[in-house]
């Protein structure tokens, strides 16, 4: 016969009621459920990921819009300027370089200086004033370049505010940075400042004005250098084919007169010999020629004299003969 021991052992070695066994089967089932709530987990983790990673590229996006026109680094510059700085700056980026006499350069640099003081003053962040010089270019360079009228300008302005105050919207400027509040003082700015004015912003740009040049124009003639040893002469004195050949191509420079000098040495003059014009001669002839000399002035002297006196002879003899007639 067989042990009354054998059923109980093998009770206890298969039967399902076993407490050896429940609790295994209970740690199998609880690692089950475990292991599902983790995949639903994924599950669930792994949509809300996607949207995180468009709000990265929206936020990128919103930030482009932001610094087309001027960089995150120019508009910090801006920022720690003054008034007198701010200018200068933008003189420069926008190469305005005939402001004080050109009136269109004039009114541009004005009107890219108020909107940054005006968005300064509302404490903007870099962000927003980048975003907010963005879109005054964009609104400007639509009078200018494509000649859009009021209402297209606007509708355009209209464009790029949808979007704000808005978590998913479905049409978006990129200009999300703003809230309502700043979108609104943005609208009621440019109202005032370009709107109302816009008439006269589309004749500045396309309507062609006079230069009106106050002065006078004179010809003043200077004398020229003296580069050559003799200076020109007048046209009527001397003609200049003969002038130039002959005249000016003389030595140009101090140092080829120098040089020519040089070459040329000035030639003292020798000293006269000083001769005795009476060398050969004697007393004797000396004397001799002297008395040929007197008696040669004395018998023209006496000559005259004798006419002299036979003339007056005569006239006295004709004055005593009418006296004896008497």
């Amino acid at each position: 016969m067989a042990s009354p021991w054998m059923f109980p052992r093998q009770r206890r070695a298969g039967s399902p009621g076993n407490g050896e066994t429940l609790p295994r089967g209970a740690m199998a089932a609880k690692k089950a459920k475990e292991r599902e709530k983790e995949k639903e987990k994924e599950k669930e983790s792994a949509p809300a990921s996607v949207p995180s990673q468009e709000d990265d590229i929206v936020a990128k996006d919103e930030e482009e819009m932001a610094w087309k026109f001027l960089s995150l680094e120019e508009v910090t510059a801006l920022l720690e300027l003054d008034i007198v700085g701010v200018q200068k700056a933008l003189e420069e980026f926008l190469n305005l370089k005939h402001r004080l006499t050109s009136l269109k350069e004039a009114v541009i640099l004005d009107y890219y200086i108020s909107g940054f003081l005006w968005a300064k003053s509302l404490e903007f962040t870099s962000v927003q004033l980048g975003g907010f010089l963005t879109l005054l270019n964009l609104l400007i360079e639509n009078i200018d370049s494509q000649h859009m009228t009021l209402e297209q300008n606007t509708q355009e302005l209209m464009n790029a505010m949808a979007g704000i105050g808005q978590c998913n919207p479905k049409k978006s400027g990129g200009f999300e940075f703003f809230t309502v509040d700043q979108a609104k003082a943005i609208i009621n700015y440019l109202k005032i400042s370009l709107f109302q004015h816009y008439s006269l912003y589309q004749y500045l740009f396309h309507s062609p004005r006079e230069e009106l040049v106050i002065g006078d124009e004179n010809i003043v003639e200077l004398v020229k250098p003296a580069d050559s040893p003799f200076p020109a002469p007048l046209e009527e004195g001397l003609p200049y084919e003969i002038y130039s050949k002959f005249i000016i191509s003389g030595p140009e420079t101090e140092e080829e007169i120098k040089e020519m000098d040089e070459d040329y040495p000035e030639e003292e003059p020798e000293p006269e010999s000083v001769i005795d014009p009476l060398v050969g001669y004697t007393i004797e002839d000396v004397q001799s020629v002297l008395g040929v000399i007197t008696n040669e002035m004395i018998s023209v002297v006496q000559s005259e004299i004798n006419e002299k006196l036979q003339t007056q002879e005569e006239a006295y003899s004709t004055r005593i003969d009418k006296l004896k007639k008497i």
